[in-house]
């Protein structure tokens, strides 16, 4: 069996093989979208291919739309050529359930894959009828928040940002340059509407978004490429928008177990490629069943009926309040304790971690117990629902192979919204943080992580950070063993409000911590001798 429109002729074979196929006419959605597109999507990666792409699916199969999605890649190339176009664009979607059984359905809702190449004009001109086209009703991205930085740490445009503004809209590379002479050309053709959607996991997404098309608009207006009305065009939100998004499905990269069950199964050449920009990337896309999106309702040209396929459609302050209890109470939290201590304690699968009797507490105590007398109740979803599927289904689903040391990259920029935001919310509520037990826990967990020696005095090499040199020269001088080598130094990391958002000391739970880091570096065992000790107290 192929993953071909020829090859899904052969429905016997596919159904034989547990694989679902779709029940519309794929040939017809291809041709009616590219006659007249309704939704482009640039970022053609993993999580777009099986959720995003999923709800195009879904509403095709429900007969809420006649129209899939045309997918714009602005980075790696290669994935078109080598994923999308030898398949036809069409997706195996693998979900990845927790009682170890798979979910598997090909979705051929992703009707036309285009490089965003300014320099290739058969490519250029396409994504320009695109966007002219007046039907057009919603761009959407999930290209990293990477894709929309313009500047350095020092302020400076990047290199190849300045290009793109001296340059001009005909001479487009990045992301947000393609993008911004893709809107000025629907500003010329016709003013009409647009919304223009970040789906990327980033606070605030939507905000980033409209700043980076802002700024290379202003830009180009002061070189001459475009005029004041072009500005005024995108700053308009009754014309064109930038709705704010809410987006949580883990999406690993693929699994080599799911391509030897694809193959067993009868489905020719689904073997993951490395593409020459390190992209890992497979004709199949593996991932774990729950997912949420939760979009701010703001579509000027009208929208697909995403609500129909299991969007939630709100306000902006609803979709804050949904990232909020996400990322500061009910699964990013619970992430990073893990990560910190699955790395000192010698765990290679955040889902083993879920075996282990302390750890487990320790994430119910962190989210359930501490984290919901000050949770942001979105309402749309329930925050206790939430954190109970996170802890019951979510992280010790053991076929998601994802790491600790995965998880605890760049931990230094994270434990300011992930702990810092709770703790802020006790100091407001009970005139301290001294209730918390788990989080400061979870903290002298990070602490004892940056040694960078493990439970049993074993050197472990720590995962990426900006922060690490600093914050291990702060360390200096504590050794494994001797707890009589700390001499106050976590002092200035905890009083640190730019790491946490506050001053911990101030807080009522500076001290707390430090005890508790000198308790795990006192000998071999020493890490799970204090979460026994503090977790049954």
């Amino acid at each position: 069996m192929k993953l071909t429109l020829e090859g899904l002729k052969n429905k016997e074979a596919w159904e034989a093989a547990g694989i679902s196929l779709p029940l519309y006419d794929i040939e017809t959605v291809v041709r009616e979208t590219k006659e007249s597109p309704v939704w482009v999507h640039f970022g053609a990666g993993n999580i777009f291919r099986i959720f995003i792409g999923g709800i195009a699916d879904t509403l095709i199969a429900q007969g809420e739309s006649t129209k899939g999605i045309t997918c714009v890649e602005t980075f790696d190339f290669d994935v078109i050529d080598k994923i999308y176009d030898p398949y036809d664009n069409l997706v195996l979607a693998v979900t990845l359930n927790a009682d170890g059984s798979t979910g598997k359905k090909v979705i051929g809702s992703l009707t036309e894959a285009v490089r965003a190449q300014s320099g290739v004009a058969a490519e250029w001109n396409r994504l320009k009828e695109i966007f002219v086209n007046p039907e057009l009703q919603m761009a959407s991205f999930t290209i990293t928040e990477k894709g929309y930085a313009l500047k350095g740490t020092e302020g400076n445009y990047f290199p190849f940002i300045l290009a793109d503004l001296e340059n001009g809209p005909e001479k487009a590379v990045s992301a947000m340059a393609v993008v911004c002479a893709l809107l000025l050309e629907r500003f010329k053709a016709n003013k009409a509407p647009l919304a223009v959607v970040s789906m990327d996991n980033c606070s605030h997404n939507g905000e980033k978004l409209k700043q980076s098309i802002m700024t290379v608009a202003k830009e180009w207006e002061s070189r001459g490429f475009a005029e004041k009305a072009f500005v005024d065009y995108l700053e308009d939100e009754s014309v064109v928008s930038f709705p704010w998004s809410m987006i949580d499905k883990i999406t690993p990269r693929p699994a080599d177990s799911v391509c030897s069950e694809l193959e067993k199964a009868g489905v020719e050449d689904m073997a993951p490629v490395i593409t020459s920009k390190k992209t890992y990337i497979a004709p199949f896309v593996n991932a774990e069943g729950p997912q949420y999106l939760v979009i701010e309702d703001k579509f000027p040209n009208g929208r697909p009926a995403l609500e129909k396929a299991g969007v939630y459609m709100t306000d902006r302050d609803t979709v804050n309040k949904v990232e909020r209890m996400k990322v500061t109470t009910c699964l990013n939290p619970l992430h990073t304790a893990l990560a910190v201590y699955g790395c000192v304690l010698g765990y290679d699968l955040i889902a083993d971690e879920m075996k282990d009797a302390q750890l487990n507490r320790l994430v119910h105590e962190i989210g359930p117990v501490e984290g919901m007398p000050v949770v942001t109740d979105p309402g749309i979803l329930s925050p206790l629902e939430f954190v109970d599927e996170v802890i019951r289904v979510r992280i010790p689903n053991p076929f998601m192979p994802d790491t600790p040391q995965r998880i605890a990259t760049d931990t230094s920029q994270k434990v300011g919204i992930r702990y810092g935001e709770t703790i802020k919310a006790y100091v407001e509520k009970y005139g301290d943080a001294k209730k918390l037990k788990a989080i400061p826990l979870a903290i002298a967990g990070w602490c004892r992580y940056l040694l960078a020696v493990d439970d049993q005095g074993k050197a472990f090499e720590l995962s990426s950070d900006p922060m690490i040199p600093e914050l291990t020269e702060k360390l200096k001088g504590i050794e494994f063993g001797k707890p009589e080598t700390y001499h106050g130094q976590l002092k200035e990391i905890l009083s640190n409000e730019n790491i946490f958002g506050i001053d911990l000391y101030q807080a009522g739970i500076g001290e707390k911590i430090e005890e508790m880091f000198c308790a795990q570096i006192t000998g071999a065992g020493a890490v799970r001798e204090t979460l026994k000790r503090e977790l049954d107290k």
